[in-house]
């Protein structure tokens, strides 16, 4: 599974977990096995305000999610221009790129 992150400003939490065609998100899962290789669920089709684009599964069956991360204040500089994740594995995605950075103030009481 490939997945292309969409940084926006944004103080709700993201968690990710993949399940062979399934991709949880915040909990809820949804499973993607119904969408067969070259097709593509249009931009909407899928009822989860954090897909943010048109869901599409290549011909060799790779699945690729457009997914928004929210980033809150003090986000790292890079997290704004996110890379897109090729071959996600099963299991959690670890997403701690997108933390926002110590303050100095918490820096210094460590």
């Amino acid at each position: 599974m490939n997945i292309i992150f969409t940084a926006q400003r944004r103080d709700d939490a993201l968690t990710l977990a993949v399940s062979g065609d399934t991709l949880t998100i915040n909990g809820e899962a949804f499973d993607f096995s119904i969408v067969p290789a070259g097709a593509t669920l249009p931009f909407g089709a899928v009822s989860c305000e954090l897909i943010n684009g048109p869901v599409e599964r290549d011909q060799d069956g790779t699945l690729s999610l457009p997914i928004v991360v929210g980033l809150q204040a003090g986000a790292p500089a890079a997290a704004w221009s996110p890379a897109p994740r090729m071959g996600v594995p099963d299991g959690p995605v670890d997403l701690s790129e997108f933390d926002p950075e110590p303050a100095e103030d918490e820096e210094a009481e460590e």
